[in-house]
């Protein structure tokens, strides 16, 4: 007799969506807009000769731990550690979502019933990959926020470069995956185009621009702002399935 044939896998499936890893993941990445409120606050509280002006002043200037005179600019923020403890936990928050957030919920979390092809490889390499920058750029914005300016470190110019590429870069990644299921896509890779373009522009002049200020913050803006739109569509699709799985629940009670 000839063995019984075996059922062939489902060519698509759909990932665990609703798990409490992937709920902490997405709110970890929609926090890093409390950015916004700690430089605002920093920015208030500024000591110098003259308002800190976001045209012209750097936003690293906001985290000096000293006030004095440096590369020329007249720095004094007493709330430093506000500012640096902000980038560190933006930092974090990126991270713990690059760990969180798996590459199968990346691949269907911007459209309900986004189902993942076996057959396909093409998007959950490209989640990969927007895990992989999405971490590379937590890691650069903490290493800004343990590494002020004014300790003439490398590193930390490293950081900032590492989050302003790496962020764009995650952000391109995964506008491209969600082209077919969200118009949000295209708001991600405007972001990311525009960081790309502030950070070219910034490399190939030096930063030697009339509102320098202005051009550091096209570079780290839209990273900012389109991380955390990637992760409020992804919080909602959790939310969702789990509504979802809680009624489904409800209703075989009653049945």
């Amino acid at each position: 007799m000839s063995p019984a044939p075996t059922a062939a896998p489902a060519a698509a499936y759909l990932p665990d969506t609703a798990s409490t890893r992937h709920s902490i993941g997405a709110w970890s990445v929609l926090s890093v807009l409390q950015y916004f409120l700690a430089e605002a606050v920093v920015a208030i509280a500024w000591a110098g000769p003259r308002p800190y002006d976001l045209r012209t002043g750097y936003i690293s200037d906001l985290g000096a731990l000293h006030c004095g005179t440096y590369s020329g600019r007249d720095v004094c923020s007493p709330l430093n550690w506000l500012m640096n403890a902000s980038f560190v936990l933006q930092g974090l928050g990126l991270l713990l979502g690059a760990v969180l957030l798996t590459s199968g919920l990346l691949c269907v979390a911007a459209r309900h019933g986004a189902r993942i092809d076996r057959n396909r490889r093409t998007p959950l390499l490209a989640a990969v990959w927007v895990r992989l920058l999405t971490g590379a750029a937590g890691a650069g914005t903490v290493t800004v926020g343990l590494v002020p300016e004014d300790l003439h470190s490398p590193w930390h110019y490293v950081g900032a470069v590492t989050y302003f590429l790496a962020g764009a870069a995650a952000l391109a990644v995964l506008g491209i995956l969600w082209l077919r299921q969200t118009p949000v896509a295209w708001f991600l890779l405007a972001c990311g185009a525009v960081s790309l373009a502030a950070l070219a522009t910034g490399g190939l002049t030096r930063m030697q621009v009339p509102e320098p200020g202005t051009l550091e913050r096209l570079m780290g803006y839209p990273v900012t702002v389109g991380m955390a739109a990637a992760g409020l569509v992804i919080a909602q699709r959790v939310h969702r399935r789990r509504k979802e799985q809680r009624a489904a629940a409800a209703g075989a009670s009653v049945a």
